[in-house]
């Protein structure tokens, strides 16, 4: 199939979450499977061409919202795969040092940005003259694209048979607007009602793509489960409903080719489920990067956005009880400031025990995986999670909230299934700090079992969470979607 694949990041040329990670490693996943995937993004100012080897594709005027835009396509290749990646440039897009804001702000002119990206992705196929059969799009940031195809470009031939994917990465962002901007979309009016982009009064771009796509997904079975509930639904529960029968969840992949203990270049030792020498080693070396003792206690690992919905806050709120327990924590992260400095506050405090690392550095959150015993993800909601993913190639023990992905990929150490040997990590129910204290306490109690600890570690290690499994369950459904499309439709 030939996929038109649109995202606002992709890593590892631009990225702030789980939406830059999946971009940067499904459509590889696709493109190995045999499909033909080109990937459009916008070339933000961060993108440095000459690193990237990005070469002048074409350049182009657009006429949108009454305005003459001019833009240049690069192109380059995703790495390590055959995947042709196109990058959007425009003042409006590039000229700046982030991609949706700065210093924890949105640029003000998000709408207007995303609008114009969204309509000038759409440009792609006609320049290279190629036609594909699906636009799979993702988050509010490309959904306008569904809404430019059913109004401005209806007639265009190259269009009539290409059906529609959209990807929900995390539901808590939807593209929410001023209803004064909407004539930056480019848009008609008719499109800003209920049954399209108005959301009390405001503008939401992922609501025109959740009533307008074919086929809806998101990144976890249970996510898919949880975002029909006013719980997680983040007011979209009702939209949801309307299309629950279009809506699948899909678990991320890992790209194992970056994340592998056995072959992974950013660690000390490199070791497998078959040999865990190198495991000691890089625990030793985290060790000695924090600062703590040598010793056999347990390394607990964090590794996420400082954030109220990675339970950042429950964390903080049982430090003293953490603290006073046989282990060590490591935390790597940014983001409330409020969170950052109270996390610095109880490092300095507990310099002994507790290691801060208020930055993002994507080698250290390989050793922090490969170096800690077990890892902490207490999200109050998590769409998919990769570093449970992650920590389960290492061998290190996750201990996680049950929802969203967290609830499908990570076993737990129930008797039952420690006994039969598909116990991979600990869960608790409660979104509090008391659940996550116990639970921790659990696992601290099982990790002095030796025997019991391994095959936890090796249960996780064994896991298949690869890309090329999701891959084809996105193919599945874009045959699906495509077997939807009519004749003379758009």
């Amino acid at each position: 199939m030939r996929i038109l694949y649109m995202t606002s990041e992709a890593f590892p040329f631009a990225k702030t979450g789980g939406l830059g990670d999946v971009s940067g490693s499904l459509p590889a996943a696709l493109g190995h499977l045999g499909h033909d995937v080109k990937i459009v993004m916008p070339k933000y100012g961060t993108i440095a061409k000459a690193l990237w080897g990005l070469e002048r594709f074409k350049s182009f005027a657009l006429d949108f919202c009454g305005k003459e835009n001019y833009l240049t396509v690069w192109k380059s290749l995703l790495p390590e795969s055959s995947v042709e990646i196109f990058f959007i440039e425009s003042a409006l897009l590039s000229n700046r040092p982030g991609i949706y804001g700065e210093e924890g702000k949105d640029y003000p002119d998000n709408l207007e940005r995303f609008s114009l990206f969204s309509r000038a992705a759409l440009e792609i196929p006609d320049l290279l003259n190629w036609h594909p059969d699906i636009l799979h799009a993702n988050d509010w940031q490309t959904s306008l694209a569904f809404l430019y195809l059913q109004s401005i470009l209806q007639d265009k031939p190259l269009f009539k048979k290409i059906a529609k994917v959209l990807t929900i990465h995390n539901l808590a962002h939807q593209g929410i607007f001023p209803g004064s901007e909407f004539s930056k979309t480019g848009l008609s009016r008719d499109f800003f009602t209920p049954s399209a982009l108005e959301f009390y009064g405001q503008i939401n771009l992922l609501k025109g793509g959740l009533v307008s796509a074919d086929i809806i997904t998101t990144v976890s079975p249970t996510y898919g489960r949880e975002i029909l509930t006013p719980e997680y639904g983040f007011g979209l529960e009702g939209v949801l409903h309307a299309r629950r029968k279009d809506l699948h969840g899909i678990i991320n992949g890992v790209d194992y080719k970056k994340w592998d203990p056995a072959t992974d270049p950013n660690i000390p030792a490199m070791y497998s489920p078959e040999n865990m020498e190198g495991k000691l080693a890089c625990k030793s070396a985290l060790q000695r990067r924090c600062k703590f003792k040598e010793t056999d206690l347990p390394v607990v690992g964090i590794v996420s956005r400082l954030v109220y919905q990675k339970g950042v806050d429950l964390v903080l709120e049982i430090m003293e009880e953490l603290m006073a327990l046989d282990l060590q924590l490591v935390v790597l992260g940014t983001g409330n400031s409020d969170y950052e400095q109270k996390l610095s506050s109880e490092g300095r405090k507990f310099k002994n025990k507790l290691s801060v690392h208020v930055t993002f550095n994507e080698i250290f959150a390989h050793r922090v995986e490969a170096g800690a015993d077990i890892f902490l993800m207490p999200s109050r909601f998590e769409p998919c999670g990769l570093n449970q993913l992650y920590s389960l190639r290492y061998g290190t023990v996750p201990v996680v909230r049950k929802t969203g992905g967290l609830a499908d990929t990570v076993v737990d150490a129930t008797p039952l299934n420690i006994k039969s040997g598909v116990a991979t990590g600990f869960v608790f129910e409660n979104a509090d700090a008391d659940s996550l204290l116990k639970t921790l306490q659990l696992a601290l109690c099982f990790y002095k079992e030796k025997g019991v600890w391994r095959n936890l570690m090796r249960a996780g290690m064994y896991s298949d969470f690869s890309w090329e499994r999701s891959a084809s369950e996105y193919v599945k459904l874009y045959e699906e979607a495509a077997g939807r499309i009519k004749p003379g439709r758009y």
